[in-house]
């Protein structure tokens, strides 16, 4: 069974680990577009949620256009998302794996660019362990 995300664990605190990951997505190309605190927006709306949970759409607009450039459909699952949250005292950084994502599209070169942007991605994950 294949499983549709990627997660680990660091004992870092959140808003370092974003810190971290956002240096580590520069190398890679890839910039963080928006950064969504679901806890902030939960609050705000009266929800008691006390959980950390911080969504990060990512992109590397060079990949984005390849991406959009073989098919347009692929745009539904643009930009990446990367999240980052507490759960207990640890600190998870996660995705969703591109290419389970792109799996939806039949599309060989969409499934290539897919597995090169998720080694990529999962590699700058990893830098923040």
């Amino acid at each position: 069974m294949k499983v549709f995300h990627y997660t680990i664990e660091t004992q870092k605190e959140i808003n370092e680990t974003i810190k971290m990951l956002e240096e580590s997505l520069k190398k890679e190309g890839f910039g963080i577009l928006w950064e969504f605190s679901v806890t902030e927006k939960l609050q705000e709306k009266g929800f008691d949620f006390p959980i950390p949970f911080v969504i990060l759409e990512v992109c590397n607009p060079q990949e984005a256009v390849r991406v959009l450039s073989e098919n347009l459909l692929a745009g539904y699952l643009l930009p990446c998302k990367i999240v980052v949250y507490k759960e207990n005292e640890t600190t998870k950084i996660g995705m969703p794996k591109p290419t389970m994502l792109i799996s939806m599209i039949n599309h060989e070169e969409l499934k290539n660019l897919a597995e090169d942007i998720e080694k990529r991605l999962i590699s700058c994950i990893d830098e923040c362990r």
